[in-house]
């Protein structure tokens, strides 16, 4: 008999990004036509725009989703670990948080300037609306981005464990291969 083994242990986001949990919300993340699963692999050029994520829930619970890249700048020295690609808030159950919530760092494409690395979504159920600073613009200073901590960020908004988290991989793409769908 085959145990199922997590795919968020194997692809080592369980310790990297997040500690063990068990997810209660059901996750969807699509770039284009393109449904993602854990794991997948996803060309930069595609993932130019904001996924479409559904994160299912009653309308008046409150979630917080985040995609960050724990391989910043390269898997084998990750010294900018994390990344933070996006971060939204107050995004109601049943909604895409590129549609609704309070956008707080704006997304930012995968862009990886060597090896392979993963991207994780990640999503928290708030307790209560949270009141964000003001949301940071592409000419606001970067270091938002630099060297996040998932687990300290849910630690001091009191989040708890995660209730849904994916990942898909990117590496860079020759300048001669790039689509865009």
């Amino acid at each position: 008999m085959v145990a199922h083994v997590d795919p968020l242990v194997v692809g080592r986001v369980i310790d990297d990004v997040v500690n063990l949990f068990v997810p209660k919300v059901p996750l969807s993340v699509r770039y284009g036509t393109r449904d993602l699963t854990n794991g997948c692999e996803i060309r930069p050029s595609i993932a130019a725009d904001p996924p479409a994520i559904q994160i299912a829930g009653r309308s008046n619970d409150l979630f917080t989703m985040l995609m960050t890249d724990p391989d910043a700048p390269s898997p084998s020295n990750p010294s900018m670990r994390e990344w933070l690609h996006w971060l939204v808030v107050n995004i109601p159950g049943g909604a895409d948080p590129s549609q609704q919530g309070d956008v707080v760092v704006p997304y930012m494409c995968p862009r990886p300037p060597v090896g392979i690395h993963r991207y994780v979504v990640v999503v928290f159920q708030q307790k209560a609306r949270i009141y964000s600073p003001p949301a940071m613009t592409s000419g606001t200073n970067q270091s938002m981005r630099v060297g996040f901590r998932t687990r300290a960020f849910a630690d001091r908004h009191e989040f708890g464990d995660p209730v849904a988290a994916l990942y898909f991989n990117a590496q860079k793409e020759p300048a001669n291969r790039r689509r865009h769908y």
